[in-house]
């Protein structure tokens, strides 16, 4: 179902709703050795931007644009792999069209919040990808004494199978 337009059809009122299917993307964060170190590059492209007279907004800029652009901006997520695993997640807040060097790019417009994900790995690829939502995994619920590992405990007992 994925990847659809899913239609609803109220025989009452003889209404038809159309709603598009949530769809997310994944995407490498090349050298970033943690989700604070993505954090903080982020921040610091967006305040160069804002600097420039920009919108200061935290945003992936790519050469491609998606296709499926409703299905993501339908409360899609980016997806972060680093080093290896799935951790964190933000969702997509825009596509917008950009320009770099005189090429049409796409800038991924992302939300400040960074939502930790429970870690799963995932192999080395080029770009950004489509990810079904029924292969996203779950936003990161700690509690008790597993909220108190450091980030790289928690990454390292992830690729281990242990959590």
């Amino acid at each position: 179902m994925c990847g659809q337009i899913v239609s609803v059809v109220d025989v009452r009122s003889a209404c038809v709703y159309v709603f598009p299917v949530t769809l997310h993307l994944i995407k490498l964060s090349v050298g970033t050795e943690s989700i604070a170190d993505l954090a903080d590059w982020q921040k610091k492209r967006a305040a160069e931007r804002k600097k420039k007279g920009g919108a200061g907004d935290i945003m992936h800029i790519t050469r491609m644009t998606p296709k499926r652009a409703d299905e993501l901006l339908a409360a899609g997520s980016m997806y972060w792999v680093i080093k290896g695993q799935i951790a964190v997640r933000q969702r997509l807040l825009e596509l917008r069209p950009v320009t770099r060097n005189g090429v049409p790019h796409c800038a991924l417009v992302l939300d400040k919040t960074l939502v930790p994900t429970e870690r799963r790995s995932h192999r080395a690829f080029q770009g950004w990808r489509y990810l079904d939502p029924k292969d996203a995994p779950r936003d990161l619920k700690r509690r008790g004494k597993m909220a108190e590992l450091p980030e790289a405990l928690h990454a390292e007992l992830a690729q281990l199978g242990l959590i």
